[in-house]
């Protein structure tokens, strides 16, 4: 498909602009980059990069302030651009953004923000077939509909943080304390001399139950019982992590974060905590009440605040109407690409959720559509 400019297309509601480009990447953190990165580096032009951020950073630019670099499990350099050293007590939502931002100065890479994907579907003016043109819809920040992007492909790198899970508990509507999920969590402080349930196994989890209980009373909850790793997090370890995901993914069942994979390995940080009680972990609360919780012995726990550190969901929903979604619950996946349909990867997704896997996921989307691309043109 050739670039050929701005032109009009006939949509369900009349003539609307559109761009035609080669490939759409959606989505600019760190998997999100190193494909458009990886695009650049073989030649595919043009190609569009859009973001919903206000600015670089992706989803690090929502961390709260008490993650530093020191506390994060780490971040995985760019593609060619190494990180460079910085203060452990940095907050991770101020020296992410920046890396992020530099290394979009240094490639050259030129992202659309903010833009956000409403709908990804097919061109209802071209001919059924694989190798049907997308459309992508797109807004921008008053909300008004962009011009249409006319694609071979499309390269979805929109992770899961616009996306907050919190489980249906009975009575979750009847609490008069005050309900929070991670994504709105911005400092121990608020919580000062409250009462505070905290549920969820992870890192996060960890993370709040620490600072809060330094102001405030903390209660620890879980669905099953947490398993601790007598070892630091390495690159091994997360490599580990992604190839335990690989599985559902390939078979399309509803994938889970590599984060899950890892298991939660001691720190002195949290051995301290735990010889101060503040981990004792308690089963999940049976059902939400006014004042608090009941407890699976029966009694009743008085509660001011429940804090949901109980993770997100893939963000695809912008990618219904293509409907991906097989009978398992997930998305069956070839490498990157979806199987059903190779012209939509997820770069996000999976595997390419961590900062390990992002890297590598935005480089094996590349290199397969590469070879996709030969072969049309071979056809051609």
């Amino acid at each position: 498909m050739e670039a050929r400019g701005v032109r009009g297309v006939r949509a369900a509601r009349g003539v609307r602009a559109v761009r035609d480009v080669q490939v759409v990447v959606i989505g600019a953190g760190q998997a999100g980059l190193s494909a458009a990165h990886h695009l650049h580096r073989r030649g595919i032009a043009p190609v569009a990069v859009l973001d919903a951020e206000d600015g670089p950073g992706g989803a690090w630019r929502h961390r709260w302030d008490s993650l530093t670099m020191a506390t994060v499990n780490g971040i995985r350099e760019l593609p060619d651009m190494p990180v460079p050293a910085v203060d452990p007590d940095v907050p991770a939502n101020r020296a992410v953004p920046e890396y992020f931002a530099a290394f979009e100065r240094q490639q050259g890479i030129e992202v659309e923000r903010p833009v956000r994907v409403t709908r990804v579907e097919d061109d209802p003016s071209a001919a059924p077939g694989s190798q049907r043109p997308l459309l992508v819809h797109s807004v921008g920040p008053d909300e008004r509909a962009r011009p249409l992007l006319r694609t071979r492909a499309v390269l979805n790198a929109t992770g899961t943080w616009t996306r907050p899970f919190v489980p249906t508990v009975p009575g979750a509507r009847d609490f008069r304390g005050h309900q929070l999920h991670t994504a709105e969590y911005v400092a121990a402080e608020e919580f000062a001399g409250l009462r505070v349930a905290v549920v969820g196994g992870g890192i996060s989890a960890l993370g709040h139950l620490q600072e809060i209980s330094e102001v405030g009373e903390t209660f620890w909850y879980t669905r099953r019982e947490p398993v601790f790793r007598d070892r630091e997090f390495t690159e091994e370890a997360g490599r580990e992590a992604v190839a335990g995901v690989w599985d559902a993914v390939r078979e399309g069942r509803p994938v889970g974060s590599v984060v899950s994979h890892t298991g939660l390995i001691w720190t002195p940080a949290l051995r301290r905590a735990a010889e101060a009680g503040i981990l004792t972990r308690r089963p999940m609360f049976a059902r939400i009440l006014p004042d608090g919780v009941l407890e699976v012995d029966g009694s009743r726990t008085a509660l001011d605040v429940i804090l949901w550190a109980t993770g997100f969901r893939h963000e695809l929903r912008h990618l219904r109407p293509l409907r991906l979604t097989g009978p398992l619950g997930g998305i069956a996946m070839d490498g990157t690409a979806v199987a059903s349909d190779p012209r939509i990867h997820l770069v996000g997704h999976g595997p390419g959720a961590s900062t390990i896997g992002a890297n590598r996921a935005g480089r094996a989307a590349v290199n397969r559509l590469v070879r996709d691309l030969d072969r049309e043109l071979v056809r051609a």
